[in-house]
């Protein structure tokens, strides 16, 4: 009565051959009562399947809080829902249920501002299981909720919780200014240890919540609290740049693609040494012969960095691609139905078959192949950027997510040499459309921006 258990297969005995029909059993598909929010399809079957897993692990793993799998544990693990945060608002509409756990995760936090790495917990998971990459979701979750909801109050039922917990962390800095505890990149793919070492991965997570609470704290007119989320965060990328950067000035400490992924996502270089800090991750990427090499932490960060500097077409390869490592292996050779919980070979012994927090490939269609950017400056979710990658292994793509505004819909498809797009946004939702791959207008002075609006626009290449 009191519990589920999730399966893909069933078997049945004591029946005929005849009797062995698909309309024999019914099975129904149970989790909170969310609704689609946005959805993602394209020209590439392996894209769509992929689309499809992230979505069956999104509502397959939710009840009533993010769950690490359906079938095992049923955990709220911490870092599971903070990595998925972003597709889960996407795809769903979690964002009663992330007040209501939050309040979950305030009531769970230590007097001295330590979270545990499962909520609920009955005091399991603050001697392992937790740390900063865990301890996020406290950001995540509010800091996405009103990035794609434009919801303050969520802010406003946490600020206390946010202040706790960055005094907390301040005090686990070692004496290098650096913290090193709980988890780090988690399921490295082919490793026992993460190749980022956790004094990397941790204090970046540090810089990075300390940002959230900066952008947050101010979005409600807290500002001595973002002065002071401000304040710290300068504290510990100092820290960080003096004792994690390599002697070249560009490389960070392990020279693997984790901790130089996640030190450019999350501003560790300045913007005129991003550049230079890319070219090394690149040359991480090569030489793992184009496939990706990292945990839980580097995956969430890796195909948006590599997008942003320009590699949408390397950042696709390394997704679809068939062979192993990649997401395309488990669609081709694993015939997945939902995402797995990590990278093994077919003939290792499998782990979960059905975890999220490998699933934000989903929200990188959605941003980059689809091209909806949500919120771009980071101020209002009613606001937009419309610029898909035209990928010359696509012909076409397209997606929907809801904003507060309405339902904001793209689609393109190649005629020829041109590109027909085709764009709805609600009233209310302003923004540009920005061409990307040296495509203009076709008849509108062969511009490449322009202001967003409903419209069906041919695209030429020049």
């Amino acid at each position: 009565t009191f519990t589920y258990q999730g399966f893909r297969y069933c078997m049945v005995s004591g029946i005929t051959a005849e009797q062995a029909v698909p309309e024999l059993l019914t099975y129904e598909v149970m989790s909170s009562d969310l609704k689609i929010n946005g959805s993602f399809s394209c020209s590439d079957e392996i894209v769509n399947k992929l689309q499809r897993a992230t979505y069956n692990a999104d509502i397959s793993n939710f009840y009533y809080f993010p769950t690490d799998c359906p079938h095992r544990e049923k955990n709220g693990w911490t870092a599971d829902a903070a990595l998925s945060a972003e597709q889960m608002l996407f795809h769903l509409t979690p964002e009663v249920s992330y007040h209501e756990w939050l309040n979950n995760i305030r009531k769970a936090q230590r007097e001295d501002g330590a979270l545990p790495g499962i909520v609920p917990t009955g005091g399991w998971g603050f001697d392992w299981g937790n740390g900063p990459a865990w301890d996020c979701v406290l950001f995540y979750l509010p800091y996405y909720t009103w990035m794609y909801r434009n919801d303050t109050d969520i802010i406003r039922e946490n600020a206390g919780a946010f202040m706790r917990y960055l005094h907390y962390i301040s005090t686990r800095r070692d004496e290098h200014g650096l913290v090193h505890i709980g988890l780090g990149d988690w399921l490295h793919i082919g490793c026992a240890v993460p190749k980022a070492p956790l004094e990397v991965t941790d204090t970046l997570k540090c810089m990075d919540m300390c940002q959230m609470a900066e952008v947050m704290f101010g979005a409600i007119g807290m500002t001595a609290q973002a002065a002071f989320a401000k304040a710290l965060y300068e504290e510990f990328r100092t820290a960080t740049r003096r004792e994690l950067i390599l002697d070249d000035c560009v490389t960070v400490l392990g020279n693997c693609q984790t901790s130089q992924a996640m030190a450019i996502a999350y501003n560790l270089f300045d913007d005129a040494e991003k550049p230079a800090a890319f070219r090394v991750l690149l040359q991480l990427i090569h030489a793992q012969d184009d496939h990706l090499d990292t945990g839980c932490l580097g995956a969430r960060v890796i195909f948006h960095v590599l997008s942003a500097f320009g590699q949408a077409e390397l950042a696709y390869k390394m997704i679809t691609r068939t062979d192993f490592p990649s997401y395309g292996h488990w669609v081709a050779h694993e015939n997945c139905t939902s995402l797995f919980e990590e990278f093994q070979r077919k003939e290792a012994k499998p782990n979960s078959k059905n975890h999220h927090f490998f699933g934000d490939v989903s929200s990188w269609f959605l941003k980059n192949l689809a091209g909806i950017k949500v919120n771009p400056h980071v101020r209002d979710a009613n606001e937009i950027e419309i610029s898909p990658e035209f990928l010359d292994e696509l012909q076409r793509a397209e997606g929907e997510i809801g904003v507060p505004a309405g339902k904001v819909s793209v689609a393109w498809h190649r005629e020829g040499e041109n590109i027909v797009l085709d764009v709805t946004v609600p009233e209310g939702v302003s923004g540009d459309i920005r061409l990307k791959n040296g495509y203009v207008f076709a008849d509108i002075y062969q511009l490449i921006v322009q202001p967003v609006r409903t419209g069906h626009y041919l695209l030429k290449k020049i």
